[in-house]
């Protein structure tokens, strides 16, 4: 019985195993600018608040790939942007609509309003995983 609390107990405090995300995006319509990958972890902040991570790459017709190492199993969304004028911002017009090229995980697209982290949420264990988002207007 001692020895089952032991074992128990030593495998309780060994970390789950670290996953890997790789974001595939399309969709890019020009060379100009960046594309800027948020990975989201806090439903709350999502999907323009304060990122868990952000990766940034020259923008490619041929489309992009952001890659997020070392996760923590768990739950996370993704939106991506395309960032031509290369401000690092997400424009908009006066109604607030995105005037640059958007995506989201699960390429969640909302009439009249941004995407929760719900519909966008992909799970993330062990290993790697590859998701593709596509930028639209």
């Amino acid at each position: 019985m001692r020895l089952a609390v032991i074992v128990i107990a030593a495998l309780a405090a060994v970390p789950a195993a670290a996953g890997d995300l790789v974001v595939t995006v399309t969709g890019v319509d020009s060379p100009e600018g960046e594309v800027g990958c948020a990975l989201h972890q806090d439903a709350a902040a999502f999907p323009q608040g304060p990122a868990a991570r952000t990766q940034w790459r020259k923008a490619a017709e041929r489309g992009v790939r952001c890659r997020f190492q070392g996760l923590e199993p768990g739950s996370y969304a993704v939106s991506v942007f395309h960032d031509a004028n290369g401000n690092r911002k997400l424009d908009t017009n006066l109604l607030g609509i995105p005037a640059e090229a958007w995506g989201m995980s699960n390429n969640v697209r909302p009439a009249l309003r941004a995407p929760d982290f719900a519909e966008a949420k992909l799970d993330v264990g062990a290993g790697a995983r590859t998701i593709e988002v596509r930028l639209r207007r």
